[in-house]
């Protein structure tokens, strides 16, 4: 009740855990849109780890994942030669997705800020956060989204939790089949 009076945040439910949520799903939606080519640093060859599922899943919905990660470089995944690290991708890139501990992530956002001239997104997944590099990289004029995953946005923004029951508290009269 006191939500939608607007004396407290808006608050989302995440593993039994109630967190205040920054990101609008426009803001959200708007990044999903406008990205065509990921760079997914620690992305795993093990199909069971959650690197390998969100990355094989963004390419199937159209973007291209470009992996990185020392310890498989030079393999192929998803279509790709696995990089080492970021200074290896010639290709251009819209957002890094980072999937490494959060101690990581000031030299990974530094790197990618300095890279990539068409860079617009610095993302982190589940668990992984930096408050300091966030300023930095917004302050830069970057978008930052810390401890979300962009497979269960995109899913609970286009429509495809839905059709698995879930409420994804989008209100839509599109029909998902």
């Amino acid at each position: 009740m006191l939500v939608q009076t607007g004396l407290l945040p808006p608050v989302e439910m995440r593993y039994g855990r109630a967190m205040t949520s920054p990101y609008s799903d426009t803001f959200l939606r708007d990044i999903l849109r406008r990205t065509k080519v990921i760079a997914l640093v620690g992305v795993s060859a093990n199909p069971v780890r959650a690197s390998n599922f969100v990355a094989r899943y963004l390419g199937l919905r159209g973007y291209r994942v470009l992996p990185i990660n020392p310890a498989y470089a030079g393999q192929t995944l998803f279509g790709e030669t696995v990089k080492a690290n970021l200074s290896e991708l010639e290709a251009p890139v819209d957002m890094v997705d980072i999937f490494r501990r959060s101690e990581a992530v000031p030299e990974i956002a530094e790197d990618a800020m300095r890279l990539f001239p068409t860079l617009r997104t610095i993302w982190m997944q589940f668990g992984v956060q930096h408050p300091q590099t966030a300023v930095i990289a917004e302050a830069r004029g970057f978008d930052v989204v810390q401890n979300r995953c962009p497979k269960i946005e995109y899913q609970r923004l286009f429509g495809e939790l839905r059709r698995g029951g879930f409420n994804t508290g989008i209100i839509s009269s599109k029909l998902v089949l």
